[in-house]
């Protein structure tokens, strides 16, 4: 499905290399003022691109050239007014200005290793094969958007979300991060990486017990961003290595445990990080699988990030204002 929500509803549409992307946001109290602002930065998070002393800078060097000329701009359909909601459906587009879907053509006949190119096609008969149709990150910025606003509402209940990259294939310290994705890059290879969230201001009794657990629902919605292969939160899996005496009875125990007890929040920082894999295409060399069924080697001519946790920042803080932003609404 391309809907998240029950209270607060986000469908996002539009496919990578088609005229536009875009999203339908339900559920927005009227009156509230969108910051414009908030919602660019947070696209130019997503694009790769810093605030250094109130100039955008890009980072070269470890996001695809596509992302850093799209520009992101965002057309408000409907539910907006002068800047403030009118409490009826938000519909919004962002047309794809720098499209390539010439860079495509063989993947007509083509499945490349790694892509939703062959499940898409036998699953349905057809697919977009321009970049990848809606299996590709450029469906990402709609949920920023979308974010955003959410983001913006759960500010006015004291909620801030705050996500970050902590590794980079086996780098931990940040400041090698930019250096070392270029290293990558350069050598015409892709690289993964973590991001870690932490949110702080959540009142007491959010999430609800056995199915539907706060945890649970941030799991659903980090494992729906593309290339996101694994979420833990609190101790996750480094807690295998620890006694439960030194578990339960440490002076972080509050941070082991991730912010969450039984499914429920316990007005400690919910803590969770999302492992994101290395980009599937890369200027090397792959195996390309022919339809049918001959093996080819060919060149992934399409632009690529060398690191797409890089831009992962964004998407989860996005996807985490949605789930608590509906969670609230009830």
């Amino acid at each position: 499905m391309n809907t998240l929500g029950k209270n607060f509803v986000f469908t996002s549409f539009g496919e990578s290399h088609g005229k536009a992307i875009g999203g339908v946001l339900d559920g927005v109290p009227a009156g509230v003022h969108i910051d414009m602002d908030m919602i660019r930065e947070a696209l130019d998070k997503r694009a790769g691109r810093v605030k250094v002393k109130g100039e955008r800078l890009e980072v070269k060097g470890t996001v695809s050239p596509r992302a850093l000329r799209e520009g992101d701009e965002v057309e408000w359909l409907s539910g907006v007014m002068d800047g403030m909601t009118l409490g009826t459906p938000i519909a919004f587009i962002i047309r794809n200005k720098d499209a390539r879907p010439e860079d495509y053509e063989w993947l007509k006949y083509s499945y490349r290793i790694g892509h939703a190119d062959r499940t898409y096609q036998e699953k349905y008969g057809i697919r977009d094969h321009r970049g990848g149709g809606r299996a590709s990150a450029r469906e990402t910025a709609s949920r920023v958007v979308a974010g955003s606003v959410a983001q913006q509402l759960l500010k006015e209940k004291g909620v801030e979300i705050q996500a970050k990259l902590v590794q980079v294939g086996e780098e931990k310290n940040p400041e090698r991060f930019n250096e070392y994705i270029a290293t990558i890059q350069r050598d015409g290879d892709s690289i993964g990486g973590i991001v870690e969230c932490v949110i702080t201001g959540l009142p007491i009794g959010v999430g609800e017990p056995i199915f539907d657990k706060l945890q649970s629902h941030l799991a659903f919605a980090m494992m729906s961003i593309n290339g996101c292969k694994g979420f833990e939160y609190g101790s996750g899996f480094e807690g295998v290595e620890l006694k439960g005496s030194e578990m339960y009875l440490s002076e972080n125990h509050t941070l082991i445990s991730g912010g969450m007890a039984g499914g429920i929040s316990d007005g400690t920082p919910v803590v969770f990080r999302c492992v994101f894999k290395p980009t599937a295409s890369n200027r090397k060399t792959f195996e390309a699988i022919r339809r049918e069924g001959d093996e080819a080697k060919g060149k992934s001519i399409g632009r690529h990030d060398a690191c797409i946790a890089v831009r992962a920042v964004a998407v989860v803080e996005a996807m985490a204002a949605l789930v608590l932003q509906d969670l609230l609404s009830k």
